[in-house]
């Protein structure tokens, strides 16, 4: 038995160097080498090269002053021909315009004739029990009667709390911008289904609108449509159509080629395989789509109410401008409740359309095949003669309606006065060793030092395409005037991504091993990825006032959901098998999940420290209104002076922060996932 197992005899000649341990070597020498270099080159290099560390005004790149310059042309003179391109804007105007005002006049402001102090109501829109009743009738259509209660109540919390009329007018532009934003991004990722070069062009086009700031957009939109609710559905398109692009060509590649090869055999056309075959087919994944837009369209009515949106978006702002916490609060629960139930709706008709097809009765009366939309009318018939009977059945009576806003104000103002001192001690601890220090590190760092690590860092995760994708988006934020305002973003978001991760990744790991926790937490989760933005920034400035350690706060309780999330599901997919094998030799539940399970979860929970990143960037911008001076406080300052060229470079600055971390995160969580399967 021993004679069939070779032994390996010394040998005299001498082993030939392995190419790839000697590569590995080099590897392992290249970081604290780079890293050596650059410390080196900070600490004594100004004096040679000064033009490293603050970029030459004299070889800045005018981006700002060319934008603005096209934008001038485009208004003032561009021209196709038969129109101009400001004919062209009114035109799109015009059409967004006529469905918002018949949705405005059904739910708010009823049928009026003239404009404006003049304006004469000749029918009152519906009534608040005509919304209630026909809003139950959908829920039970789309998911039964516990949906029907649900959505029901969340209506109702806006009766009770006097929220109606803001509400009505806030939904009056979702039902306008939900279907224009559902149907342009469906034709859009059909064109980049079938069409591989545009989708190639489309591709990056909807990476930017997914991560250029709201603000920075909402400068051109003003511009060109004008102040107004109009100027804010556009707005709220641009923000909201980019998932719905996406989501259509996944649904579109995930068709089974089974479907497809049928549709051929049956002889279809091209226009009959798209919209009789394919779109069918995907309609269950195409729901999700829609899904995400009423979504983002809700995120978008606060900010869009700084360009004429009204609604619960103005009551929030006008409440963060008074700091009037009680107000701004009930508004923006307000729209949570509007969020809940059109997203439980939005979810439940996801569900059904991937349910086969219940047959319907083909043989009876109008009423049988359209008992819903005839129940709708009938509602409608009722309420309007018992409004005209019983005016409280039309407009729900003030007197009846409920508020807490001046409990949570005295909340607010009791913990000032109690725990004033404790709160500043606080404030000034992390502000004085953590913030400023780190702040001052990142604005001494050479940009050009800077720059070469990040090209760097891409070579080594990604290859040359990413490192030449990195070196130049980050040098693009130098050339054009950016980096000092850039460096305070990243350090600002790099902290509030610190102590998101902090808190997020440990009560991840807690929730994903108790199912009981896990469902509370989601809850709880869930309910503050509807809050609004603005809404965090309120109760942080009436407790800690503006500044840098106010928006930090401020940007991790908005950011530290996809921590927790992605940590969650990183651990519920690790194959309990491999768990399981781990307690058989022996390891302890912390050798289990410290070596087993968060290994194994480690690129999930890098994707969660990509979102995480997206989403402290995104609410950077918004705390430009707390007295940050960084990136964020620069869109802000183009919006209120409508200067487009600055606004769209400094937004384009935070989207090229933002690419450059998701695309090496990502390569990253890529590098790590080969390694562990």
């Amino acid at each position: 038995m021993g004679a069939s197992f070779p032994v390996l005899q010394p040998v005299a000649e001498p082993i030939p160097e392995n190419p790839t341990a000697r590569g590995a070597v080099r590897t392992r020498w290249l970081w604290p080498a780079a890293l050596a270099l650059f410390v080196l080159f900070w600490q004594f290099g100004e004096g040679v090269a000064k033009w490293a560390f603050s970029y030459p005004r004299a070889f800045e790149i005018p981006a700002a002053r060319w934008i603005g310059k096209a934008t001038k042309w485009l208004v003032d003179e561009a021209s196709f021909g038969l129109f101009t391109f400001t004919d062209f804007t009114r035109f799109l105007a015009e059409i967004i315009d006529l469905p918002y005002r018949v949705a405005l006049g059904l739910l708010s402001s009823g049928l009026l004739s003239g404009q404006g102090s003049s304006a004469v109501q000749h029918l009152p829109p519906l009534s608040w029990l005509a919304v209630l009743a026909i809003v139950a009738l959908i829920g039970h259509h789309a998911g039964g009667v516990r949906l029907a209660a649900l959505v029901t109540a969340c209506f109702g919390f806006l009766v009770l709390f006097g929220q109606w009329t803001s509400a009505m007018v806030t939904l009056a532009s979702i039902v306008v911008a939900v279907p224009i934003g559902v149907v342009a991004g469906l034709l859009l990722g059909l064109a980049a289904w079938r069409w591989p070069v545009f989708e190639r062009v489309l591709v990056p086009i909807l990476d930017l609108m997914q991560t250029i700031p709201v603000f920075a957009y909402l400068v051109p939109v003003l511009v060109f449509f004008g102040f107004g609710p109009t100027a804010a559905i556009v707005a709220t398109l641009i923000y909201a159509l980019p998932p719905m692009a996406r989501v259509t060509i996944l649904a579109m590649r995930s068709v089974p080629s089974e479907i497809r090869d049928l549709g051929n055999m049956v002889g279809c056309s091209r226009r009959q395989m798209t919209w009789k075959i394919m779109v069918p087919s995907a309609k269950d994944s195409l729901m999700v789509g829609v899904n995400q837009v009423i979504m983002l369209s809700l995120n978008m009515v606060i900010i869009a109410s700084m360009i004429g949106a009204g609604g619960l978006g103005f009551d929030v702002l006008a409440a963060l401008r008074r700091l009037d916490i009680g107000a701004g609060l009930e508004a923006g629960l307000a729209i949570v409740a509007l969020a809940v139930a059109l997203d439980r709706l939005s979810q439940a008709y996801a569900e059904k359309a991937g349910r086969p097809a219940a047959g319907l009765p083909t043989d009876g009366g109008l009423v049988s095949r359209h008992a819903y939309l005839v129940a709708a009318l009938a509602i409608v018939v009722v309420t309007f003669l018992a409004g005209l009977a019983v005016p409280a059945l039309q407009s729900f009576p003030e007197s009846w309606q409920v508020s807490t806003g001046t409990f949570w104000s005295e909340v607010v103002r009791w913990i000032n006065v109690n725990f004033f001192d404790a709160l500043e001690a606080i404030r000034n601890v992390i502000l004085l060793n953590l913030l400023v220090p780190l702040k001052r590190l990142l604005g001494d760092l050479p940009w050009a030092g800077v720059v070469a690590l990040l090209a760097l860092a891409g070579y080594r995760l990604g290859g040359l395409r990413l490192a030449t994708l990195v070196g130049v988006l980050s040098f693009l934020i130098a050339a054009t005037g950016q980096w000092e305002k850039a460096m305070i973003t990243v350090y600002l978001c790099g902290v509030s991504v610190v102590f998101a991760c902090l808190v997020g990744v440990p009560l991840g790991i807690l929730a994903a091993e108790r199912d009981r926790l896990w469902r509370w937490l989601q809850l709880l989760i869930d309910t503050l990825q509807t809050l609004p933005s603005f809404v965090y920034l309120m109760p942080v400035v009436m407790l800690f006032r503006v500044g840098d350690f106010t928006a930090m706060i401020a940007v991790v309780a908005y950011s530290v959901v996809p921590a927790i999330r992605y940590t969650v599901l990183g651990l519920h997919r690790v194959d309990p098998r491999v768990a399981e094998a781990g307690r058989a030799m022996g390891c302890t539940p912390g050798q289990i999940l410290v070596k087993i399970k968060l290994k194994l979860a480690l690129p999930e929970i890098l994707l969660g420290l990509n979102q995480t990143i997206m989403f402290a960037l995104s609410m950077l911008v918004i705390t430009a209104l707390v007295g940050t001076r960084d990136l964020g406080q620069e869109v802000y300052i183009a919006l209120t002076k409508a200067d487009t060229g600055r606004g769209l470079v400094a937004g384009l600055s935070v989207a090229f922060i933002a690419i450059i971390a998701d695309r090496l995160i990502s390569a990253g969580a890529n590098r790590i996932r080969e390694r562990v399967s």
